[in-house]
């Protein structure tokens, strides 16, 4: 169907055959860079290894244990080990985070700590520090991603605006001195294939490139579903001086992915319909997300106790396709169920610059190290969509037959027509003193100065918003010795709401948390821990009136208990364990017109389980001389509210299990076997009502041959 619209012709940033020439040509160069090492280099040779060093922007340098506030690091093993290709994949082993809506399929959504931020927005996240979950470029792959952070708590007084319950930041693969490539093929079920490689070689002493990427085709469990990625993650170091480093990253992305509501339950009884039953329309197409993102940094050190970091990102992502999504009504007694269509076009632009310095100095006997810093940002939102309620579209739920509604039978009309742009500049400092050894405060607070502006096309209008915000924090540690500290730390957030304008006066979502913790090492510091007690409070939160306009009147608490366990239990037994106990719900009475009417207090935030556990084991023993790690995992997530101010709606408890063997059969080969859900659970991960409910992978598996030159 030929829709006729100049805004849907869009560009495409890489054809697929050029990116297909393109692995092909950097895995030979790989391949044929490392042959020639290995013939010019003798068998006695020692290559010198450079490593550099770099500087987390808003992190400032200190240890685990003078943090007073709870992080978890994924490193790359982990993420190895879990068979983790994607953000979702990666966010199941912190306890702590809760998969929430995903839109079909299209972005990534989790709350942390019980709190999301706006549910028709992707929920933020930072990549090196910078904010690049705003946008709509599908969800996040890991290829080109080397750690996954998850920031527990508020953490505006450094980042500025972000989600309630904490931060999500990935750290990028940077370009090393040293020529490496790699490159792994994997096949699974489901007709799931993919090709990952990396590859990394100094230009000259001074420059280094590296090159991830990988291209996925798969189908999946669900019916009519077919995905496609494409993902391209070039970068660049330049050792300018003994003092300072540039870097430049680039982020490409073309995603293929079908608009896919999942199942719905049946009188509040999910399983009556089979866990693939796709109830959209395969004719329709995939839904098209591509996203093309620059970052530079520039990174200086002054003297031994100071340096400077210098940092500029622009992201461009766009979403658009025609999808048929579940209706929300029930179905007949003959089964036949209500749908609807929705064509979207959704571009998003986000650009930061920022600029801090961070060091330390003494005053008499207190010890200071310190950041300061300001940062500038403009996010720009432009949503175009045309839907059809008008015509029957209903599908038989027992026994679907597709193609009856076709395209060209669609009565589209405009639904939404906006552009909302919000920009911000903000001035942070952080310090935090040594009053003696084994204690330290910390202190700090942001200033932000943001404006909102609404241009709404389809009714003629434009409104502003404007606000002042300023975001404190405050630490303090105890190190009672070089293994345990004990910490407490209060912070505040805050959240623009979109939508908000001069006529509704949207003041921001905002939280207040509290925290004690505890932090260890154990076992000669292989084997790290914390343990935190927390209490966030939210106000603000969006909801929509009787006239279908946006205001803020929601509140909710969460508190819990939280305990992350990791390292190495022996020279060949390694743990992973992360539990959360979330008790989230509201704190007042009102009422949300859009969604489900009256929500009393005391209702369970949405797909919030109370208990949360997940676990990694990983055992390195050897085959025939070989080195083999054998793995497993397990996920539990504890029942929880289905749909929000809908107490009768649960989705039920469940339990996964994992295997994976890794047998590394020469220094250059190393082969895998994965098995998920091993004891085949039929199980929900997340709902936004009884209508659109996403289930969960039944028994699957997954081969890869990782090559390494």
């Amino acid at each position: 169907m030929n829709y006729n619209f100049a805004r849907l012709q869009r560009r495409r940033y890489f054809a697929v055959p050029f990116l297909t020439t393109f692995i092909a040509s950097t895995v030979s160069i790989g391949l044929g860079s490392a042959s020639a090492i290995a013939q010019s280099a003798g068998a006695d040779s020692i290559e010198e290894v450079v490593v550099i060093g770099t500087k987390k922007a808003y992190q400032g340098d200190f240890t685990v244990l003078e943090t007073p506030q709870a992080d978890l690091r994924i490193d790359s093993q982990t993420l190895r080990n879990a068979g983790a290709f994607d953000l979702v994949q990666a966010l199941d082993l912190s306890a702590s985070v809760a998969r929430q809506n995903n839109f079909g399929g299209l972005w990534n959504s989790f709350a942390i700590r019980g709190f999301v931020g706006d549910e028709n927005l992707p929920s933020n996240y930072l990549v090196n520090g910078f904010n690049a979950g705003r946008g709509f470029g599908g969800a996040r792959d890991l290829s080109g991603i080397e750690s996954v952070e998850v920031l527990k708590g508020p953490r505006a007084a450094l980042f500025g605006r972000g989600e309630p319950g904490g931060t999500v930041n990935l750290v990028t693969k940077r370009p090393t001195f040293e020529t490496a490539s790699e490159i792994t093929l994997s096949a699974g079920s489901y007709s799931t294939y993919r090709v990952d490689f990396d590859y990394t070689t100094p230009l000259s002493d001074d420059v280094a490139i590296r090159i991830v990427g990988a291209y996925e085709d798969a189908e999946s469990f669900r019916d009519e579903i077919e995905t496609e990625k494409q993902l391209l993650s070039p970068s660049l170091t330049w050792r300018i001086s003994d003092q300072s480093q540039f870097f430049y990253e680039m982020e490409y992305s073309d995603q293929q992915t079908p608009f896919d509501r999942g199942v719905i339950a049946i009188n509040d009884e999910v399983g009556l319909i089979p866990e693939s039953r796709f109830l959209g329309e395969p004719s329709y197409g995939p839904i098209d997300a591509d996203v093309l993102g620059h970052q530079l940094e520039f990174q200086h050190d002054f003297n031994d106790d100071w340096s400077g970091l210098v940092g500029y990102n622009y992201r461009d992502t766009s979403l658009e396709g025609l999808a048929s999504e579940n209706g929300f009504g029930a179905p007949d007694v003959n089964g036949d169920f209500g749908r609807f269509s929705r064509l979207r076009d959704y571009d998003a632009t986000y650009q930061v610059f920022r600029a801090e310095v961070n060091g330390g100095f003494n005053t008499g006997e207190f010890e200071h190290r310190i950041i300061i810093g300001i940062d500038v940002d403009e996010f720009e939102n432009d949503q175009f969509v045309l839907r059809d309620r008008s015509t029957d579209q209903s599908i038989n739920i027992f026994n679907p037959v597709y193609g009856n509604y076709p395209e060209a039978g669609l009565a589209l009309a405009g639904n939404i027509d906006r552009v909302e742009t919000q920009e911000s500049t903000g001035i942070y400092i952080q310090d935090q003193i040594s009053l003696t050894p084994k204690l330290d405060i910390r202190i700090g607070a942001r200033f932000d100065d943001y404006e909102q502006k609404l241009v709404n096309r389809r009714a003629n209008s434009v409104s502003k918003y404007s606000e002042k915000q300023v975001s404190p924090q405050l630490g303090i540690v105890y190190k009672t010795s070089d293994t345990l500290s004990f910490y407490a730390a209060y912070g505040e957030n805050f959240r623009p709401l979109s939508g908000a304008t001069d006529q509704n006066g949207l003041d921001p979502n905002l939280s207040k948390s509290t925290e004690v913790g505890i932090k260890f090492t154990m076992n000669d510091g292989a084997l790290a821990g914390t343990l935190a007690i927390f209490d966030v409070e939210q106000s603000n939160i969006a909801t929509f009136d009787a006239n279908f306009n946006p205001t803020a009147v929601g509140a909710a608490s969460s508190q819990g208990v939280e305990l992350d366990l990791t390292g190495n239990l022996t020279d060949t037994l390694s743990m992973w364990l992360s539990y959360a106990y979330v008790d989230a719900e509201t704190e007042n009475d009102y009422t949300d017109f859009i969604s489900f009417g009256f929500i009393p207090a005391g209702s369970p935030l949405l797909n919030v389980a109370e208990h949360q556990l997940s676990v990694q084991m990983v055992q390195r023993t050897q085959l025939a001389g070989r080195a083999l790690d054998l793995i497993g995992g397990l996920i539990y997530v504890d029942e929880r509210s289905g749909q929000f101010g809908d107490p009768s709606f649960e989705l039920p408890s469940y339990t996964t299990v994992r295997v994976a063997a890794n047998l590394e059969v020469s220094e250059s080969l190393e082969v895998r076997l994965e098995v998920n859900n091993l004891f085949d659970e039929e199980y929900y991960t997340n709902s936004y009502a009884d209508v659109w409910v996403q289930p969960g992978a039944p028994l699957n598996f997954r081969v890869s041959v990782n090559f390494n030159f």
